[in-house]
């Protein structure tokens, strides 16, 4: 394990975001079972033995903690996809003097364990002192009745266990771009080439529809089933757990989504471009999508990842709400005392949608930083061209509006859905409940659309300097 070891130490550096997403992740499971573990006792006092509310509320634990290990291995995976892509001379240099292709992915794969070690530990310790913390706070503010929680317990290992197993998995999958790498490219301007066409991509749209299809039947039979459709059939009593059907579902279809974002993705960036103008930089920003379809849909899948993830959780929580409270209304008898329990539900759904919203920050402006990083060879030459720095960043600018535009759009579509069919499928079936039109915040969602444009910029804006300070030769000169 030294050598993994020291490959990390050595590149470090590269690793910050995946450490931070790592630890954010296992925080998140950390918190989530903590609070699933005090919710449920406090609703056992308020409510007594409230079997569906238990049970629900585990179900609920289960699917946000894999939502969260999934959105987590996810960002891992494309930043390391990223930093390989600029490790690219680097390993050709290294294949040059002997070391094979799988010596080098072995090696960044064991960057990985160690990331996820690292990061998996301090955000579990993180996460489980502060829920102890809030819990005591929260008893002494007379939030939360004086009960015996179980706040710290051994279950607590489970996610930093997965988180770490999980980051591991997604560095070797990132790392795949290592195998493509030739000794030759040591020789010349060794740099991220367009991802191959052909066969591959053949491959990739059979994997991609087949995901999406097979997914998107697994959401409709689990909307449906939680909405009780089957009653006449031997289905009629697994109504509640038709949300356990949907999650596969979303994952696999947005797993497809994913993986055919290189084919589609480039022309939606291209066609927002057009809305911006048709000076130089935001037409040459437009064409830049197309030019690199791998690199493009990299940098905007992650905002897409981000915005699908908050508005899925923001639809979700409120669609609940609204569900309880229509049930409630329609059977007044079988949900006393409910009230304070939804209080306390939306201040840990609050909480669940502010670790998502950092996990997807981190995932945004690690990917948009590496990106232009990258580039630098390629800014330079534009520079030797006869841009001037200005161009250059009104350049980049302008491909930040358009990934961000691009990637809103799509991720508030995809996160609706996910949300409500998420909402229905758990509570449509419960007495009172049934079908209702998807709960809209739409300050929520205002408040999305600006802070993933403000973070597009914001996160552009330090690497871009970066870039266009250094003279046209030097950036030419850079490895």
């Amino acid at each position: 394990m030294s050598r993994p070891f020291s490959a990390f130490r050595a590149n470090a550096r590269d690793h910050r975001a995946s450490i931070l997403v790592a630890a954010l992740s296992a925080a998140f499971g950390v918190a989530l079972l903590s609070a699933t573990g005090v919710l449920g006792a406090y609703i056992s006092h308020d409510m007594g033995s409230h079997a569906s509310v238990l049970i629900a509320l585990g179900i609920v634990a289960v699917i946000f903690f894999v939502i969260a290990v999934y959105v987590g291995a996810i960002v891992t995976t494309n930043t390391f996809a990223t930093i390989i892509a600029g490790r690219t001379r680097t390993i050709a240099l290294l294949r040059l003097i002997g070391s094979s292709a799988r010596a080098q992915r072995r090696s960044v794969a064991g960057e990985g364990l160690a990331v996820g070690l690292l990061g998996a530990l301090i955000g579990g310790a993180i996460a489980a002192t502060l829920a102890l913390i809030a819990v005591r706070l929260f008893v002494a503010l007379h939030v939360l009745p004086d009960l015996l929680y179980p706040v710290i317990t051994p279950v607590l290992f489970a996610p930093v266990v997965v988180v770490v197993l999980t980051t591991w998995l997604a560095s070797w999958v990132g790392s795949r771009r290592v195998l493509t790498v030739t000794p030759v490219e040591a020789l010349g301007a060794a740099e991220e080439r367009p991802a191959a066409g052909g066969r591959a991509s053949r491959g990739r749209v059979v994997v991609a529809v087949s995901l999406i299809v097979v997914g998107a039947a697994l959401l409709l039979f689990g909307l449906f089933l939680g909405l009780g459709l089957f009653a006449t059939s031997g289905l009629a009593d697994y109504g509640p757990f038709g949300v356990l059907v949907a999650l596969p579902g979303g994952v696999l279809s947005f797993t497809g989504i994913i993986l055919a974002a290189p084919l589609f993705m480039p022309a939606v960036l291209r066609g927002v471009g057009l809305l911006f103008g048709r000076g130089t930089a935001t037409r040459l920003a437009a064409a830049n999508a197309v030019r690199n379809p791998e690199r493009s849909s990299r940098t905007t899948i992650g905002l897409v990842i981000g915005v699908t993830l908050i508005t899925m959780f923001v639809v979700a929580s409120q669609s609940y709400l609204q569900l309880i409270q229509e049930a409630q209304r329609n059977e007044p008898q079988l949900y006393a005392g409910v009230t304070s329990v939804l209080t306390v539900t939306m201040i840990v759904f609050s909480a669940l949608i502010g670790f998502s919203a950092s996990i997807a920050a981190v995932g945004v402006i690690n990917s948009l930083s590496l990106s232009v990083l990258q580039r630098r060879r390629e800014l330079g030459l534009l520079r030797a061209l006869g841009f001037s720095a200005q161009q250059v960043r009104r350049m980049i600018l302008a491909e930040s509006a358009q990934l961000t535009v691009a990637a809103v759009v799509t991720g508030l579509v995809l996160g609706t859905a996910y949300g409500w069919i998420g909402a229905q499928a758990l509570l449509g079936s419960i007495p009172g409940g049934g079908l209702l039109v998807p709960a809209m915040p739409w300050p929520y969602i205002a408040l999305v659309v600006l802070g993933s444009a403000l973070l597009a910029v914001v996160a552009s804006i330090a690497p871009t300097r970066r870039a266009t300070s250094l003279t046209p030769v030097a950036a030419l000169a850079v490895e």
